[in-house]
């Protein structure tokens, strides 16, 4: 199967098996969204969704959470993972906002970059899921599945997996493409036991068909 033809045919099914396809994560603004895609780096969205409802309702603004020190932010976020680093990003992109950017989460990928804790992936989840962007923010699980089903070639970097989703999936789909990559990974084409008698993709899945490639 040509690789474009892949593409489509997996675009194709994903549109069937899953019409809707959006972040898991709970929020109200694009401030509180950034907030919970920074907690959410190396912990599940189901913990940050039970910490986050708490830590908005005291400060649900980038100008309330600028006023808030680190040791205020730790106190909600504790149970989360790394949440010392974490308050302190918080702490600081909380501050940023406030000076820079008027208390608004800016569109462009490279001015979100300058936010103290915000990497690329959590840049592209912003544009995408905000601003609906064409972006393709890459976790663990869009790296893996790509890869698995044949959407990538043994890519070695996010970086080099992003570019190659780009080039292939149609700029309006970019968005909800994710959306099916992370799903897909989360609840069926798993890390260590992948549901692969359940997966819609199972007949055209490279890992499926050649386990060893």
């Amino acid at each position: 199967m040509k690789i474009q033809d892949r593409y489509n045919e997996v675009i194709a099914r994903f549109e069937q098996m899953m019409p809707v396809a959006e972040t898991e994560l709970h929020y109200s603004t694009p401030f509180q969204l950034l907030v919970a895609v920074v907690l959410s780096a190396q912990c599940t969205d189901k913990r940050v969704n039970m910490v986050t409802p708490a830590l908005f309702a005291a400060y649900p603004d980038a100008a309330s959470m600028a006023e808030a020190s680190e040791e205020q932010l730790f106190e909600y976020i504790h149970s989360v993972s790394y949440p010392h680093n974490k308050s302190r990003h918080l702490a600081g992109l909380a501050r940023m906002l406030r000076d820079e950017y008027g208390g608004m989460v800016p569109s462009d990928i490279d001015a979100l970059q300058r936010l103290p804790g915000v990497g690329r992936k959590t840049a592209n989840v912003v544009a995408a899921v905000v601003f609906e962007q064409p972006a393709m923010p890459v976790d663990t699980h869009v790296f893996r599945v790509a890869n698995r089903i044949g959407l990538t070639n043994n890519s070695k970097t996010p970086l080099n997996t992003e570019r190659e989703l780009v080039k292939h999936i149609p700029a309006e789909l970019l968005p909800k493409a994710h959306h099916w990559l992370i799903l897909h990974g989360r609840y069926v084409c798993q890390a260590r036991k992948p549901k692969c008698d359940s997966c819609g993709l199972a007949d055209i899945c490279r890992h499926n068909i050649t386990p060893h490639t």
